[in-house]
Order: structure tokens, then C-alpha cells, then sequence
């Protein structure tokens, strides 16, 4: 499935993607712990909150996609990671940080930032690349600033 983004102003959407974006912020700041609480917080369910929470993201002023952060789980098999930096290479990317956690069960979380400023033909092109790579068992968009 081939993922398209637009930049929408909020005034013309219903209120609830306001208050998803609101209470990632919540969360993201130490406002308040947990999902629960934060959705509790703007009013809404917590099932409102897993249904859009990696739908919607907020765009930082004066930086308008220029970064990207995204979180994969990888199969844990040697390679895997060199070969999704490539990708992000190849695609005029440029990497700014890397995290990556132990592997467990045989699968790692990996979060990537990146500079998308000169991505090549489109970042869409990249998130698809990366998809489509063989180890990539999921992966979410976290962030565009």
C-alpha cells in the first residue's frame, strides 16, 4: 500500500486529531505518564488516541521537512541496518542520529533520524524503499520537522 502525505490546516478537520496530536505532545514533554492519562487529559479514548496516534504528527515552525524520524523492528541478521542507511543514501538522505536497542526474540527496534531536505525523487519514495526492504518487519513514521 503506497502511503501519501498532506499538510492540511487543522481548522477544517474534526477535533480529534487536534487532541491525539495534543496528547503525544503530553507524553512526549513528561506532562503526564502513559496513554491513559493523556488521552483522559484532551478527552478522548484510548482507542481514539492507537487508532491516529502514528497518523498525525504536528510540523515544527521554520523547519518544515527538513527531518524525519522513524522507528523500525528488524529481523536481527547481519546487514540489515547497513543496507536501510543505503537506502536512505541513495535517496539524498542524510542521517543525523541512530538508536538502536538489543535484540530480543530476534528483533530489534531501530529509531533513525534523518535530514530529508534534498530527498530524491520524494520521501515517500524512501519510507516505501525502506518498507520494502527484506528484515524490516514494521516500521512508523514518528515525526516530519
Amino acid at each position: 500500500m503506497e502511503r501519501k502525505y498532506l499538510l492540511i490546516d487543522v481548522s477544517i478537520l474534526p477535533d480529534v486529531f487536534s487532541k491525539v496530536v495534543e496528547a503525544k505532545e503530553l507524553i512526549a514533554t513528561g506532562e503526564v505518564i502513559g496513554i491513559s492519562n493523556a488521552a483522559k487529559q484532551v478527552g478522548i479514548s484510548r482507542s481514539t488516541f492507537y487508532k491516529y496516534h502514528d497518523k498525525v504528527f504536528q510540523l515544527a515552525e521554520g523547519a518544515l521537512g527538513r527531518k524525519a524520524t522513524i522507528n523500525l523492528l528488524l529481523d536481527h541478521q547481519s546487514g540489515i541496518l547497513s543496507d536501510l542507511l543505503n537506502i536512505i543514501a541513495i535517496h539524498n538522505g542524510n542521517v543525523l542520529t541512530i538508536s538502536q536497542d538489543t535484540p530480543i526474540n530476534g528483533a530489534a527496534n531501530v529509531s533513525i533520524t534523518f535530514d530529508i531536505s534534498n530527498a530524491s525523487p520524494t520521501f515517500d519514495s524512501i519510507l516505501e524503499a525502506l518498507r520494502a526492504n527484506e528484515g524490516v518487519k514494521k516500521l512508523n513514521l514518528v515525526a516530519v520537522e
